[in-house]
């Protein structure tokens, strides 16, 4: 058999460590508290159990900053958790990120799970939240007619802006009936469109008061208003659903009311500013109509027949100038090219260009006469040479120096004495003429 691969205990736990913390990584989980210490460092160790295992857990100093509830043995919690092995002891543990309540540790689990939801939906999106109207003179309430809310919101308006209108859609806040009578006030508001911005909200409370709120038909019905919604839930340090889905959240019900009501003075003033915008564009308006019937009366007297008369008679007289300028300035560009063309002529008369070509005719026959001349010459030069060359080499003037040329009776040279024949009649040509013969005898001379 192969050897097997043998691993130190240590290695073992770090494999296992590395296996826990990549496959499973975080979890949620509740439990009961046990065997709870908080360590001098900050760090906290329990155990979470229930009826039939338990498991070790460690909480961090980092993380157990965060929490808002102090651990107790034999409280029951919902926790965030890394699953990991302690390598030392080769434990089993839990690194706990986040810790709750058990009640409310569900309840925010729900919360984020419909918050990612709706928000992965796009009913959160900033592009789909609606502008605040610049002037607002009636205002819709969605809360408990009964509430501290509706008697903090009252009280601000009043004192603040006493002329706006306030219009109570009454509904529950709390309850299991609350979620289903929000949505019905909000569907009534937006279907009579009487108010010009709604206010959704209530006083503070926990977690579980405040739940309505974050229910999913209320959600959508504020994202679905076509009035701007403010809203208006609980304290600063609460958040609900309802406020990612309005288009505007105030801290407070008291603060939506600020929002939406205004100073009274600070109103007053911007209706000075109004009035005095439009007085300054009135006058404006006025001195622009005031300008346009000064151009208009101007525009009936320049129509007026003196005036139309009078002005012919000017472009009349400025015609006639302007028709003597033209003709002027004609009558001197006419003189100029007619000097212009005379010199032309001048230059191009045919008595020079025929003196001209005159000249060059001469000149043409002197070097013609030159040329000739000089060619006859060397052809002169030429025929001498050559004169002497054919002397030199003919046959007369060898016949001069005492030689002599024999013929047969056809006429042809005899060079051999195989040419000829006895008694055969033969000329002798020499210097001063020919010589008959007859052939007697042949001798031929043997050559070495």
């Amino acid at each position: 058999m192969p050897n097997p691969h043998i691993l130190q205990v240590s290695q073992l736990t770090q494999k296992v460590r590395f296996m826990l913390e990549s496959e499973l990584n975080t979890v949620w989980l509740t439990g009961e508290i046990s065997n709870f210490i908080a360590a001098s460092s900050g760090h906290w160790y329990l155990s979470l159990k229930d009826q039939k295992s338990q498991v070790r857990c460690a909480m961090f100093k980092g993380s157990n900053r965060r929490v808002r509830i102090r651990p107790t043995n034999g409280q029951q919690v919902l926790v965030r958790a890394k699953v990991s092995l302690y390598e030392p002891r080769g434990d089993f543990q839990l690194i706990i990120e986040q810790m709750e309540d058990a009640g409310d540790g569900l309840l925010r689990q729900q919360y984020e799970q419909l918050k990612q939801q709706l928000s992965q939906e796009g009913l959160f999106d900033l592009a789909n939240k609606q502008p605040m109207p610049r002037a607002i003179s009636t205002v819709g309430i969605v809360t408990s007619p009964t509430g501290a809310a509706i008697q903090d919101i009252l009280a601000v308006v009043s004192r603040r802006n006493p002329l706006l209108n306030i219009i109570i859609y009454p509904c529950l806040v709390q309850g299991e009936l609350a979620a289903e009578q929000i949505v019905q006030s909000i569907v009534r508001a937006n279907q009579r469109m009487e108010c010009d911005v709604l206010i959704v909200g209530r006083g503070g409370g926990s977690l579980e008061d405040l739940w309505c709120f974050n229910e999913e038909s209320v959600v959508r019905a504020i994202a679905a208003s076509t009035l701007p919604v403010i809203s208006a839930v609980g304290h600063e340090i609460d958040t609900t659903l309802a406020d990612f889905a309005a288009d505007v959240r105030a801290p407070t019900p008291s603060a939506a009311a600020e929002l939406v009501s205004g100073e009274l003075t600070q109103m007053i003033t911007r209706q000075i500013q109004l009035i005095q915008q439009l007085t300054s564009r009135l006058q404006l308006q006025m001195n622009r109509w005031q300008d346009k019937l000064t151009g208009l009366i101007h525009r009936h007297q320049q129509c007026h027949p003196v005036q139309k008369l009078q002005l012919k008679q000017q472009q009349v007289d400025e015609l006639n100038h302007r028709l003597l300028r033209i003709i002027s300035q004609q009558k001197q560009h006419a003189k100029i090219n007619i000097e212009r063309l005379s010199h032309r002529l001048n230059q191009t008369a045919p008595n020079k260009q025929i003196t001209l070509w005159q000249d060059q005719q001469t000149n043409l026959h002197k070097r013609l006469v030159a040329t000739s001349k000089h060619q006859l010459d060397n052809k002169k030069s030429q025929f001498g040479y050559l004169v002497e060359q054919l002397h030199m080499i003919s046959p007369l003037a060898t016949i001069a120096r005492g030689y002599s040329v024999t013929r047969d009776q056809n006429n042809a040279i005899v060079k051999r004495v195989g040419d000829v024949q006895v008694n055969q009649t033969i000329s002798v040509e020499v210097s001063d003429g020919s010589i008959e013969a007859k052939v007697t005898a042949l001798n031929k001379v043997e050559k070495d």
